[in-house]
C-alpha cells in the first residue's frame, strides 16, 4: 500500500513525465473524476506487468509541478478519492490507498493502486489498460493476456476451475441475455470481435478460451445445477415459531440454484414473514413499521453469501427466523485481517471471493463494496432496533438481528 513508496520516491515519480506508472491531475473538476477511475482500472490491470503500484497525483500539473493556484487537499477530497474503491463502479474492487502528502513543498493528494490478482478489472463495463503513458480500452488480445495473468496470480478459490464440470453445465443463454449486457459496455459488445469462450473467460466464468472448464464463480453465477459441484453452496431458511431451538418449525426452504436464484428465493421468504404494523393514532398520517427493515436483512444475508467460505466445506448459509430475532450463520471466519472488532466498519473490507463480489455487483445484488453491514446498521437504527450482533470465530460468522421492542 502507501508504504510501497517513500516521499522521496513519490517526488521523483511526480516529476518523471515519461513514467508509465504515474497519472497527474490538477483538480477533480468536470470529467476528471471519470478519468481518475479509468486510471485506477488501468493501473489495477497492470497490462505491461510492472508488478508495481501505479500512482495518481491530484493537485499536480502535467509537467510534474504542483498546481497553481494550489489545490486545497481537504478531508472531503480525500473521501471523494477513497470512494473510488467502494462505489461499485470498478469491479473487482481495487486494492488502493489515499493520503495527503507534502511533495516539492506543496500538499497534494496521492492515490496508490496495487496490481490486481484477479484481472481483468473493469470500470463500468470497460477494461482499461495502460499503453505507455496513456490509457486505452483493452483489445481482445489484451484481455486474453490479462486472463492468463489471472490464472497465474489468482489464489482465490472462486477463480479455480472445476475439472469435473464442462461448459455444458453453464447456462449460456442466461450469460448472453442477462449477465453479459450488464457486465460489458454496449460499445464493447457491438464490436463483437470475441468468441463466446473469450467472453466467458474475460468475465472469469471459465479458465481460458482454450480451456473452457467452468470456474467456481462460473458455476455459482451461471451453473444449471451448481450444487452438483459445490454441495454446500445454498441457503437454508427456517421459520421457527418460538424463541428457542426445539420450538416448532412452521416454514422452511432450501434456496439453491445460482447465486441470483438463491438470493431471490430467500428474499421472497424474508418478505413473506416480515409483518407490517400500521399506526393510525400517532398523527394525521398512518405510519407503517415492519418487524425488520427488509433492506437490513438483505444486506446481512447477501453479505453472508458473498463472503462465506466455499472451499473445504459442505456447510450452507443458514438463516433462522425466530419470534424475537433472525440468526444468520455464514461458513468461514473473517478474512484478510478483518476481525470481530473491525467487521463492518466503513472503508475496511477484504474479499475472500472477489470475483463473486464482482458478479453480485453486476447482477444488482450488491450496490457498493464494504458498506453492507453499515447500511444494515443504519436501516435498523431508523426502525428503532439495535444494531446487528456478531459472534466470530475461525470457522464461521454468526450474526443476530433482533426485533424491536
Amino acid at each position: 500500500m502507501d508504504g510501497a513508496y517513500s516521499d522521496s520516491q513519490l517526488e521523483q515519480m511526480m516529476a518523471d513525465v515519461e513514467s508509465e506508472l504515474v497519472e497527474r491531475k490538477e483538480s477533480m473538476q468536470g470529467s476528471v473524476a471519470e478519468r481518475v477511475r479509468e486510471a485506477v482500472c488501468a493501473f489495477a490491470n497492470d497490462l505491461p506487468d510492472h508488478r508495481r503500484a501505479g500512482v495518481i497525483f491530484i493537485g499536480v500539473q502535467d509537467d510534474g509541478a504542483p498546481a497553481e493556484p494550489q489545490l486545497p487537499i481537504t478531508e472531503q477530497l480525500l473521501l471523494q478519492l477513497a470512494d473510488v474503491k467502494s462505489d461499485g463502479n470498478i469491479v473487482p474492487p481495487p486494492t488502493m490507498s489515499v493520503r495527503r502528502a507534502v511533495l516539492r513543498g506543496q500538499a497534494v493528494a496521492v492515490l496508490i493502486v496495487e496490481p490486481s490478482t484477479a484481472p481483468p478489472v473493469r470500470y463500468r463495463g470497460r477494461t482499461w489498460v495502460r499503453v505507455g503513458p496513456r490509457r486505452a480500452v483493452a483489445s481482445a488480445q489484451d484481455e486474453r493476456i490479462l486472463n492468463e495473468k489471472r490464472r497465474a496470480l489468482d489464489v482465490h478459490f472462486d477463480a479455480i476451475a472445476i475439472p469435473t464440470a464442462t461448459i455444458d453445465d453453464l447456462d449460456l443463454r442466461r450469460f448472453e441475455l442477462d449477465y453479459l449486457p450488464r457486465a460489458v459496455s454496449r460499445e464493447v459488445l457491438e464490436a463483437n470481435d470475441r468468441s463466446v469462450e473469450e467472453r466467458l473467460a474475460a468475465l472469469k466464468m471459465i479458465a481460458s478460451p482454450d480451456d473452457a472448464v467452468p470456474t467456481v464463480m462460473g458455476l455459482l453465477v451461471l451453473g444449471k445445477h451448481p450444487q452438483d459441484f459445490l454441495p454446500g453452496a445454498y441457503i437454508q431458511f427456517l421459520r421457527i415459531s418460538g424463541v428457542e431451538w426445539g420450538d416448532p418449525v412452521v416454514d422452511e426452504a432450501r434456496c439453491d440454484g445460482s447465486v441470483a436464484d438463491q438470493v431471490r428465493r430467500l428474499d421472497e421468504k424474508l418478505d413473506s414473514h416480515n409483518r407490517t404494523a400500521v399506526d393510525f393514532t400517532s398523527g394525521s398520517l398512518e405510519i407503517r413499521r415492519s418487524t425488520y427493515p427488509l433492506e437490513a436483512l438483505q444486506q446481512v444475508t447477501r453479505n453472508a453469501v458473498m463472503h462465506r467460505a466455499y472451499e473445504g466445506t459442505n456447510s450452507q448459509v443458514m438463516v433462522y427466523w425466530f419470534d424475537d430475532r433472525v440468526e444468520i450463520i455464514s461458513p468461514g471466519g473473517p478474512y484478510g485481517g478483518i476481525t470481530a472488532e473491525t467487521l463492518g466498519k466503513p472503508g475496511l473490507a477484504a474479499y475472500r471471493n472477489p470475483n463473486l463480489a464482482e458478479a453480485m455487483k453486476v447482477l444488482g445484488l450488491a450496490q457498493r463494496f464494504g458498506l453492507g453491514i453499515a447500511t444494515a446498521r443504519r436501516e435498523l437504527e431508523a426502525n428503532d432496533q439495535p444494531p446487528p450482533e456478531f459472534d466470530v470465530n475461525a470457522d464461521r460468522v454468526f450474526c443476530t438481528v433482533r426485533a424491536g421492542s
